[in-house]
């Protein structure tokens, strides 16, 4: 495939820079997958005040109106999945179907989003009563601009998350993708903001140090950031200097939960594999640490080892893969770092599969392992590895378990697995994060009709369902004086 090049869109308006960010082939070293617009700050200044001139005609409409033309907008967006995918792929490392997936997940965000236009605009009357002379209409109103910033991981899915909410709620939009894996996200948001009308929606790559304005400019009203909690501490800072509003959806440390009367089969072991290692271990919501009933640990173990031992190691594009390289080297050295810790600390680490040779010797390739029984207090265990390995730890009562689960910097999400749904209810009611599932656990079953979002460190703030719209909004209060209810109330 030649090389892959995406200009910035302002305004409804293709714009080309001098300036270009390499965007390297994690699995290939040396390998350049192609090269995004490295934007100047006046490139985004220029995107900013695109939108907010866009903003008055854009929110002035109805939710249903709007929802039509966003419908349009998504029509056809299938057509050139195939490419966005090799594309995604290749720039990010992970497998093919991964990446096709990424970009299908965004495709029915947007649709879900759409099908709740008839509750945007629903307005709530608060009644004349006794001592209150006013009959008061609480109204829901549209931010102006806002930015969303998304991750390498899954970029187009998780803008799926923010963006239509956004734009149905009647804000416009400046989307800014990951500047190490920016070219399939631009692609699709370019395609999108090409059948809108001009300004609505915008889409600006290039470096960090850059990008202040899409935080800190006072016509941005905010700011939804999905990345490391890390960064997200970074958008607090910068954003507090404006008084900008923050979504935060931000890293994980989830539990999983392996009661006693779990069902333990094949496929309640593939989808925990799954939730596990999706995307090399690369997703917020994956499965960190998995607590498991002491008298159940060794089933754990050989069921994960079992699909460990047949886990092809390779290039994302390439027929056969089951698992990509890491995205940079520096998260490979990361994750390197905390097996290497646990081996040190004479913890049981069980390594599986083969590193590829040939052009791909080098890569961000990095062989899954489990570690067994690890005192609580490694890194690999108190930290978000984002990577393919896993702690496994025995516990022997559900207080225990809950009382490890909940003792974690993170909470976005977690997961129960049992065979009773009482104990599923009565635990999953006790974890300390803002999704739980049960008998399951990650991306692939996220209700994606449903609020998501985390507490403690993994954020602030609800993505989808009428919630996530209503994060793109505000109150406004208009009180009607009752003549009638003063007169009485003055006598």
């Amino acid at each position: 495939m030649n090389a892959v090049r995406t200009g910035l869109f302002i305004g409804g308006v293709p714009r080309e820079t001098t300036d270009t960010l390499a965007v390297a082939d994690p699995g290939k070293p040396g390998v350049v997958v192609g090269y995004a617009a490295s934007a100047s700050p006046e490139d985004v200044s220029d995107a900013v005040a695109a939108a907010k001139a866009a903003f008055p005609a854009w929110s002035a409409l109805s939710a249903k109106e709007r929802a039509a033309i966003m419908a349009d907008a998504i029509a056809g967006i299938a057509d050139e999945r195939d490419e966005d995918a090799a594309i995604l792929s290749q720039e990010n490392g992970k497998v093919r179907f991964e990446a096709w997936v990424d970009a299908l997940v965004f495709e029915i965000r947007w649709n879900l989003a759409l099908m709740l236009a008839d509750e945007v605009d629903n307005d709530k009357v608060l009644p004349v009563m006794p001592g209150i002379p006013v009959e008061t209409t609480v109204a829901h109103q549209a931010l102006g601009v806002v930015t969303v910033i998304v991750p390498f991981n899954w970029p187009i899915a998780i803008l799926g998350a923010a963006l239509p909410q956004a734009l149905l709620a009647g804000n416009t939009s400046i989307v800014k993708p990951p500047p190490s894996a920016p070219l399939a996200t631009t692609r699709v948001v370019q395609r999108l903001a090409e059948k809108l009308p001009a300004g609505v929606l915008n889409v600006i790559t290039g470096k960090d140090e850059n990008m202040s304005g899409l935080i800190q400019n006072t016509d941005v009203a905010k700011v939804c950031f999905t990345g490391s909690v890390g960064g997200g501490k970074r958008m607090m800072q910068m954003a507090s200097q404006t008084l900008t509003r923050v979504t935060l959806e931000l890293g994980g440390n989830d539990a999983a939960i392996v009661l006693e009367d779990a069902i333990i089969d094949d496929t309640h072991l593939d989808r925990l594999f799954a939730a596990i290692y999706d995307t090399t271990g690369q997703i917020c919501m994956n499965a960190k640490r998995v607590y498991v009933h002491d008298s159940r640990l060794d089933e754990v173990v050989a069921g994960l080892t079992a699909r460990l031992e047949k886990t092809v190691i390779g290039y994302g594009l390439d027929e056969g893969t089951t698992m990509g390289p890491l995205h940079s080297p520096v998260q490979k050295a990361f994750v390197e770092t905390l097996i290497q810790e646990a081996k040190d600390a004479g913890a049981d680490v069980r390594e599986f599969g083969e590193l590829p040779g040939g052009e791909l010797a080098g890569g961000n390739f990095l062989r899954p392992a489990i570690v067994v029984d690890p005192d609580p207090s490694l890194r690999v265990v108190t930290e978000e590895q984002f990577g393919p390995v896993i702690p496994i730890l025995p516990f022997s009562t559900e207080e225990q378990a809950i009382a490890a689960a909940n003792d974690s910097w993170g909470g976005l999400g977690g997961s129960v697995w049992t065979a009773s749904v009482d104990t599923a209810n009565r635990v999953g009611g006790q974890l300390e994060c803002g999704y739980v599932w049960v008998n399951d656990h990650g991306a692939t079953r996220l209700d994606l009709r449903a609020p998501f979002g985390g507490m403690k460190q993994s954020g602030m703030g609800r993505e989808q369902g009428i919630e996530g719209i209503r994060a793109f909004q505000d109150t406004r209060s208009i009180a009607h004086i009752d003549a009638a209810a003063l007169a009485a109330q003055a006598h």
